[in-house]
C-alpha cells in the first residue's frame, strides 16, 4: 500500500474533480454563492480531505471509518450535482463528465474500503 496519501490514485482523483467543482461552481448565479454551490464545494473538499487524514491514523479500521466518510461526501456531492443539473446550473455534456468522475473515485473508494477490510480479516 502506498506510504502517503498523496500517493493514492483515488486520493489524487478526489483532488482533481474537488477542483472542477470549484471551478464549476464559479459559474453557477450569484444568488447560490452560499447556497448549493456552497454545499458542493463543501463535499467535494471532504472527499480527500477524509481520505487524507485517514491515511494517517495507524490502524486499517481507522482508515477504513475515513474512507467510508468520503464515500458518504461523494453521494452527497452526487446528489447535489443532480439538483444543479435539474436547477440547469450544469450542461447535460458537463454533468456528464463530472458524474463520471465521481465515478471513478467512488470505484476506487470502495475497491481501497474492500483491500483494507480483506488485509484485516
Amino acid at each position: 500500500m502506498p506510504s502517503s496519501f498523496r500517493d493514492l490514485r483515488v486520493w489524487q482523483e478526489a483532488m482533481k474533480l474537488a477542483s472542477e467543482i470549484y471551478r464549476t461552481t464559479a459559474a453557477f448565479p450569484r444568488h447560490e454563492l452560499y447556497g448549493l454551490s456552497q454545499q458542493m464545494r463543501r463535499a467535494v473538499v471532504s472527499v480527500p480531505s477524509n481520505i487524507a487524514e485517514g491515511k494517517g491514523h495507524r490502524s486499517n479500521r481507522e482508515f477504513t471509518h475515513f474512507l467510508l466518510h468520503a464515500r458518504g461526501s461523494l453521494l452527497e456531492l452526487q446528489t447535489q450535482m443532480l439538483i444543479a443539473e435539474d436547477l440547469q446550473y450544469l450542461s447535460k455534456e458537463r454533468m456528464q463528465k463530472l458524474g463520471e468522475q465521481a465515478d471513478r473515485i467512488a470505484r476506487g473508494l470502495n475497491g481501497l474500503i474492500n483491500s483494507i477490510g480483506e488485509k484485516a480479516a
